[in-house]
């Protein structure tokens, strides 16, 4: 999934997810001096935001591309797995925006985020709830079975929990939720939906015949146009967004 990801075309039509990540950043509420670990943390766009408060930062992806991309920003950064995170107890918190939900073995990451923190650490994040692109995944579930015969592809890479699963996941490890919330946002994208899905949805497109993906864009494309995209031609994507604090 790692090589799916593009960073040049991330920076053309996504940039809107880091550019939102301000509410997450003011739960973390970063501080001089502390050790913060970035769970995915991109092209390092809000990296930055952690350093300028004061922090030493570590920022981790699963996609070497956006990895260098962090590091040309002068940020520490390396190519791990969220699902097998194997850090020393050094951090004092561990932060993540828009990532978590490609982690499609939460259990998995909640414990490498509980052995990488210092006892009384904070995990903070935001990422896909349920209810997260309901439309867009439809859509490219019904064009994907339709075309290539597979069910609920989407479903392979992506994890949208409800607020009390993804509470009952992190108590389950030791972690106090302090607080966690379901948020809808719609949210307006800066290209039409064939760019979203050819950049937020790569790993999906990915999953098929070369010969098929553009097809399953464009199929995709039209059976959202009436719901997603307005008269003048803007597009907004169906985001539902899943936040929390938890601390061990």
């Amino acid at each position: 999934m790692a090589d799916d990801w593009s960073a040049a075309r991330y920076e053309t039509n996504a940039r809107f997810v880091s550019d939102l990540g301000q509410g997450v950043l003011d739960w973390l509420d970063p501080r001089a001096g502390e050790r913060i670990l970035d769970l995915g943390c991109g092209d390092g766009a809000l990296t930055e935001k952690l350093m300028s408060a004061g922090a030493e930062v570590l920022g981790v992806d699963g996609s070497a591309d956006m990895v260098a991309a962090a590091r040309a920003r002068g940020i520490e950064a390396r190519v791990a797995d969220g699902h097998a995170l194997d850090l020393a107890p050094e951090f004092d918190a561990v932060f993540s925006n828009a990532a978590l939900h490609w982690m499609t073995d939460p259990d998995a990451v909640i414990a490498g985020v509980s052995r990488a923190l210092k006892p009384g650490g904070r995990f903070v994040g935001e990422y896909g709830g349920h209810g997260n692109v309901a439309a867009i995944r439809t859509a490219l579930s019904a064009v994907i079975e339709v075309e290539a015969g597979v069910a609920d592809a989407p479903a392979s890479i992506w994890y949208f929990p409800t607020p009390a699963e993804y509470q009952a996941r992190l108590e389950a490890a030791g972690f106090a939720v302090q607080r966690i919330a379901l948020i809808p946002r719609p949210t307006p994208i800066p290209s039409d939906m064939a760019g979203w899905l050819e950049t937020l949805a790569a790993p999906v497109l990915a999953g098929l015949p070369e010969a098929q993906r553009g097809i399953v864009r464009d199929k995709a494309q039209t059976l959202l146009r009436p719901a997603l995209c307005d008269a003048a031609g803007n597009w907004t994507a169906d985001y539902v967004r899943l936040r929390f604090e938890a601390r061990l």
